[in-house]
């Protein structure tokens, strides 16, 4: 284990000047969420950041969590590893998302390993690898464009190469999932099974084979792409320039992130009844502290321009978790066009940031669906 932050006082102090001296943007009358980020509730974060916020407290439990480094042929990759209780633990690797770091996904990770302390069985242990995303936080992002190795070819080497599990599980949303899909298409005789909340669209399909509920999705995915995808379009498409603005001004950062954990979680629009105001800050100082903003886009646009694999045929067995306020929810008939779809869940409650909000729903779909392919 290693520790993986030491803010020095003069960066944390920087961080404080900038917050005291946020420059305002002139406030639209009566704009509150609908604009963006509301007015009022971005100024009582940036005051609390500024001259409440203990990110000290922060950094040592950030340094407390079990932290490990691999050295890929040059590529450093930093990973969390929660042991499992039971000899027979099924190793799995999750993998979070954006705008997320490893920090969504601890207390997920716990329930795995130690079923025990959740009422579980013990042979329902896992050891679990949570890696960091290239350019996020704690791994430095890939030295080329496009990168030379893409990031489920790097966590299958994490996990066979440098950990030595020939046989593993894999869970993701988001980024996650695609990076968890591919697992599973590109290494069938590895991955036992992949557990996903979200899933990738078909490479192609007969519109007129396309059933009501299939097309009732479809309608929805191109109302909210249309509604809330703004951000999606610019980071796939003129990242350097949103960058620029995000990597020098906190507030304009943490106005970023915040529009997004409300609009994204089960929260009917408190976003405190999910994240508190030291989670979120404290995610919003890990992409300042190690100025990643700009290198979280980069998946946007390596996907936009084909810099990826495409995710276009999975057999291993999958299970498909779908939280009501997520973004978009895939009937399981769409996913089976893509995946072998063993499993197929629809939570009474959830988001986006399903392994913070709901972590107790979260771990026993896993553990049922891994029951199956143990």
């Amino acid at each position: 284990m290693v520790a993986v932050l030491a803010v020095p006082d003069d960066e944390l102090e920087d961080l404080r000047s900038r917050l005291r001296r946020t420059r305002w943007a002139t406030s639209w009358p009566g704009a509150g969420w609908e604009a963006g980020a509301d007015g009022t509730e971005l100024r009582r974060l940036v005051e609390y950041w500024a001259t409440g916020f203990d990110w000290r407290k922060q950094e040592a439990a950030v340094n407390a969590l079990p932290s490990y480094f691999a050295d890929l042929d040059g590529v450093p990759v930093h990973y969390l590893r929660y042991d499992g209780e039971h000899p027979g633990a099924l190793p799995i690797v999750l993998t979070h998302g954006w705008p997320s770091s490893v920090l969504e996904l601890t207390e997920l990770a716990q329930r795995l390993a130690t079923p025990s302390q959740y009422g579980r069985p013990v042979e329902d242990s896992f050891t679990v690898i949570v890696p960091s995303l290239p350019g996020f936080a704690f791994s430095p992002q890939r030295p080329s464009l496009p990168p030379a190795t893409s990031t489920h070819e790097l966590w299958h080497r994490l996990m066979q190469d440098e950990l030595g599990f020939e046989r593993y599980g894999a869970h993701g949303g988001d980024l996650g999932a695609g990076i968890s899909s591919l697992l599973g298409q590109t290494y069938p005789d590895s991955v036992a099974g992949i557990h996903l909340l979200a899933v990738a669209n078909p490479a192609k399909y007969d519109p007129d084979e396309v059933t009501p509920e299939e097309q009732a999705y479809l309608d929805a995915d191109a109302e909210w792409t249309a509604e809330e995808g703004g951000y999606e379009h610019e980071q796939a498409t003129r990242p350097a320039t949103l960058s620029a603005g995000l990597s020098d001004s906190p507030a304009g950062l943490l106005a970023w992130l915040l529009e997004k954990y409300r609009a994204w979680t089960d929260c009917d629009g408190d976003l405190s009844t999910r994240f508190s105001d030291d989670h979120v800050l404290t995610q919003a100082s890990l992409y300042w502290f190690t100025n990643s903003i700009s290198t979280s886009f980069r998946p946007y646009y390596e996907y936009h321009h084909g810099m990826r694999e495409r995710v276009t045929s999975v057999s291993v067995p999958t299970a498909v978790a779908v939280f009501p306020e997520d973004l978009v929810r895939p009937p399981r008939s769409w996913a089976a066009r893509t995946y072998n779809v063993t499993r197929y869940t629809a939570m009474p409650r959830g988001g986006h940031f399903a392994a913070w909000e709901e972590p107790e729903l979260l771990a026993e779909d896993l553990v049922a669906f891994f029951r199956t392919v143990r």
